[in-house]
């Protein structure tokens, strides 16, 4: 067979002068910042060509000088700081700070450990001699010194002001609780001038559209709601030319340690709207923590009274607009601020997105648990379509016209406070929130509905004995499920206790296939359009046929997740449920969610909040949290001016671009990951091959008991040297045709490939590219052999799927011939069952081929031919799989397989 592989003042409190019985506080400011203590302290090339982007033509980043005076076009920027090639500002050299990037940041060694370390090197050198540090303090200090990115913390404290009766001994409202917090405005300018990112970074709102006109929405600048802000900022003539820079704030509350609630903390983040997604991802400096808001607290009498949640809810909204007050005079008028191309431009800032979770979220604007903070639709019936849009002068007007009772029954609205973006120009919270992927679709809507929904009903339905049964099968098909590169495996299905959102991630891979035939087809298609629905808002880049795609997944999900009825009586009126609804708006108003996601700062809680607490005393921990941020921004500030200036060399810690050397041995853990840089997509062999293997095709022929082998190379051969007619299959070609093998044809096996290609919506590089291992061997990690699967190209003009083949790799070899070398694999290849995808799943289905002996289809294919990797699960249907059946022999235990689009995102954009 052949396949043609083609911040002492009042605090702004933001209540409604209303009704009269408003809960007040006070704020008093810290005066002196916090002085640091020594403390032993534990583009894609071808995105161009596609796109056509117009950017705002009236605020649109003009460069300026330092005055603020429009520069002349195509004059150069300023010169930056000129500094001595050697000067590493508090360290003597660069050796003294990798040591301290190495020990403080990379490695946070103890304080103790640092000075054991430098005695002992110390002990080394000659008498004139001095290691870079005498001592840890000596280390911090050159730190603390740096003048690179400097934030300092401040602090305020916050109390009730309201009346106290006499002989009121309530505790809080006789405590003072302390916020500590950065000047936003140092951070925005920090990160607006961090050079490492300068070209990856919108100076405008854009419309940027296809070939055909028709719009994409990617990074944030993409979306409608800059562009809007945009025209406002421009109905005042003295802000032309202005670069709009708006705020993206989140906040989540994050436990340090389990075993005790006083170890809770609040931390509240910043970033800018103007970097593109994937920086804000990958953070490079572009999410900064920004104050630490205070948690109030109080003896279980009066943590539940009235009173008291009041008070909490404006130290929240207080707190945070008091931290934003120095930026508020630049929401009108330009601040002139220098960026990382080394140009200033005149900046307005705005209150931007706010990333948080719904319980956060209902907190931020000041609405009924229940309700959606976005529209005004009723808690019971939430997916009602003529709900409309919620906004400060809407609740102003029903604050002032109803009591607080139907305020709250009937709009969940909580009359005594209104948001902190109350009073700034531009910021409304209620179109500000942004979408949640984490929280709201991969933890909320799969894992907390539907995954225990499928179990509620499959237990509802069969007899405990046979659910048990059911239940267990589904586990052994998840736990089944074939090797991917980064694929967690479930050795025990889903049955775990507790999960994180990557549990959720990595099992929404493979759960529709193993649900399959247990469920009703209906059932299966509710979780197939939910999944297609997922997938498609976590993309980075989302056109208008996505957004219609959106809409008509919501749409079937909504038709199809009626099946659940049973074991869902009450209905699907639920919050995260229900913002499914919301997200193509939230789309065209912000760009894809994915830059906006919550995962953004649960990740950067591991950074700023949980790393520095471990490294900490555990007593009065949150000083020396401070100083820890502080001193790690300083770092990374230092190493991109560093590095701006040609003084470093590669990034200690950085990832290799080039695919590194492997064997069998070395690259066990190496299954790929994120590539830097602008690469061509390829497939490329390994750098080392597999030791003491025949080198002729005969004898390997006769090692790997394929003894066809030398009739697979010979037309393979052939089919690189000859031209091939289309028409003719070629195994039909004569062998007499095809070269013959000589003395000087040598033949290498290697035990793996690297593919790298443009996946911008994975966890790739900050250019999108990506790398993924794809393996070949008859042992990994010391185990059973791993053979995976890979697409290959059959006709590019056809879409999707239908463009490809799949194909299993045997081996990978080298075949050298005539002097010239020919990187290809040894596959076998599936056929494509039906001319659809399954109605339900809505994946394609493969089977194995063969040939006329009744022996896998084989062939020889070249690397150039090969795509990316493919996943395969097994189409097991109503059948229960063996006990003892296991993910390494799954790929051969099956009789037709489900091409798993939703094993990455770019195979779901790839091989729908």
């Amino acid at each position: 067979m052949h396949r043609t592989p083609q911040a002492n003042q009042d605090l702004p409190v933001h209540h409604l002068p209303v009704n009269g019985d408003n809960i007040l506080v006070d704020i008093e400011e810290n005066a002196q910042e916090l002085e640091p203590e020594h403390q032993d302290q534990p583009p894609n090339p071808e995105k161009a060509t596609k796109e056509k982007i117009t950017y705002h033509p009236l605020i649109n980043g003009l460069p300026c000088d330092v005055q603020g005076n429009f520069l002349p076009e195509g004059a150069p920027p300023p010169p930056w700081e000129e500094r001595a090639d050697d000067d590493f500002t508090t360290f003597k050299d660069s050796a003294a700070f990798e040591l301290a990037d190495l020990l403080f940041r990379r490695d946070q060694m103890s304080g103790t450990l640092i000075n054991d370390l430098l005695q002992v090197w110390a002990s080394t050198l000659s008498p004139d001699q001095d290691p870079p540090f005498t001592s840890k303090n000596e280390m911090y200090t050159a730190i603390d010194d740096l003048d690179l990115g400097g934030a300092p913390w401040k602090s305020f404290t916050v109390k009730y002001n309201g009346e106290i009766n006499e002989g009121d001994v309530t505790p809080w409202k006789h405590k003072a609780f302390e916020v500590w917090y950065r000047d936003p405005r140092i951070i925005m300018h920090n990160q607006l001038g961090n050079r490492e990112y300068a070209n990856e970074i919108d100076f405008a709102s854009k419309d940027v559209r296809n070939k055909d006109g028709r719009r994409r929405y990617s990074d944030f600048m993409s979306g409608n709601w800059s562009w809007r802000q945009s025209d406002e900022i421009a109905k005042d003539p003295r802000n032309h030319g202005s670069t709009f820079c708006p705020t993206v704030l989140g906040s989540d509350k994050t436990t340090v340690s389990v075993g005790t609630g006083h170890n809770e903390y609040h931390p509240l983040y910043i970033s800018n709207g103007l970097v593109y997604n994937n920086v804000r991802r990958a953070h490079r400096n572009a999410v900064t923590l920004l104050a630490f808001l205070s948690i109030p607290k109080t003896d279980k009498e009066h943590e539940d009274s009235a009173e008291f949640r009041k008070f909490r809810r404006n130290l929240f909204h207080g707190s945070i607009n008091q931290i934003l007050q120095p930026l508020k005079p630049y929401m009108e008028t330009p601040d002139i601020v220098r960026y990382g191309d080394g140009y200033y431009r005149r900046t307005v800032y705005g209150i931007g997105p706010y990333i948080a979770d719904y319980p956060e979220q209902v907190l931020l604007a000041c609405v009924v648990q229940g309700w959606c903070p976005r529209c005004d639709a009723k808690w019971d019936n939430l997916d009602d379509n003529i709900a409309g849009r919620r906004s400060h002068k809407l609740t102003c007007s029903l604050v002032a016209a109803l009591d607080k009772n139907s305020l709250w029954d009937d709009y969940g609205i909580i009359s005594d406070i209104m948001p902190f973006t109350y009073g700034f120009p531009r910021a409304d919270i209620h179109e500000l929130l942004s979408p949640d992927l984490l929280h709201q679709i991969i933890k909320g809507t799969f894992k907390d509905h539907l995954v225990m929904w499928v179990t509620a009903y499959i237990k509802l339905e069969h007899p405990p004995a046979e659910a048990k049964q059911i239940l267990a099968d589904i586990d052994r098909r998840i736990a089944a499920a074939p090797s991917f590169p980064a694929l967690r495996r479930f050795p025990e299905g889903r049955g775990f206790k507790q999960w994180t959102g990557d549990d959720s991630k990595a099992l929404m891979k493979v759960y529709l296939p193993a649900i399959a035939g247990h469920v009703p087809p209906q059932m299966v298609r509710a979780i197939s359009s939910f999944m297609e629905f997922c997938y498609l808002v976590r993309r980075n880049v989302i056109t208008e046929d996505d957004i219609l795609a959106i809409n008509n997944a919501v749409a079937k999900f909504h038709v199809e997740r009626n099946i659940f009825d049973d074991v869902r009586p009450d209905g699907y009126s639920l919050p995260r449920q229900h913002s499914l609804v919301h997200y193509t708006f939230l789309i065209q108003e912000f760009g894809a969610p994915n830059g906006l996601c919550s995962s953004i700062t649960e990740s950067k809680h591991i950074k700023a909040v949980k790393e520095p607490w471990r490294r900490s005393s555990h007593y009065e921990a949150l000083g020396q949290m401070l100083v820890t941020n502080q001193r790690l921004d300083k770092l990374a500030a230092a190493r991109v001016d560093f590095q701006a200036r040609g003084m470093l060399d590669r990034r200690p810690g950085d990832p290799v671009q080039d695919p590194p050397a492997n064997n069998p041995e070395e690259d066990d853990d190496d299954d790929g990951g994120a590539v830097d840089g602008d690469i061509d997509s390829e497939v490329i062999l390994a750098q080392i091959p597999i030791r003491n293997l025949p080198l002729t095709v005969e004898g390997l022929g006769v090692h790997l008991n394929i003894l066809h082998l030398p009739n697979l190379v010979r037309r393979f051969l052939y089919e690189q040297l000859v031209q091939v007619d289309a028409n003719i299959e070629l195994d039909d070609v004569p062998l007499s045709d095809c070269p013959v093998l000589t003395n000087t044809t040598k033949i290498r096996v290697y035990s793996s490939a690297v593919a790298i290609y443009y996946a911008p919506s994975d966890l790739s590089g900050t250019r999108g590219m990506f790398r993924e291992r794809i393996r070949a061997v008859d042992s990994w990690r010391r185990g059973p052999a791993r053979h995976d699967c890979v697409f290959v190209q059959h006709d590019p003009d056809e879409p999707g799927f239908r463009g490809l083949y799949v194909a299993r790799v045997r081996h990978f070899f080298s075949i050298r011939h005539n002097k010239t070398h020919f990187p290809c694999a040894l596959v076998s290849w599936y056929s494509t069952i039906g001319t659809t995808p399954c109605a339900e799943t809505g994946m394609w289905k493969v089977e194995p081929d063969f040939d006329n002996t009744g022996n896998l289809a084989m062939s020889i294919i070249h690397l150039d031919s090969m795509v990316r990797g493919a996943h395969l699960m097994g189409v097991a249907g109503t059948t229960r799989i063996p006990h003892h059946l296991t993910f390494d022999r799954s790929l051969d235990a099956f009789q037709a397989f489900y091409v798993n689009k939703y094993i990455d995102h770019h195979a779901h954009e790839y091989a729908f």
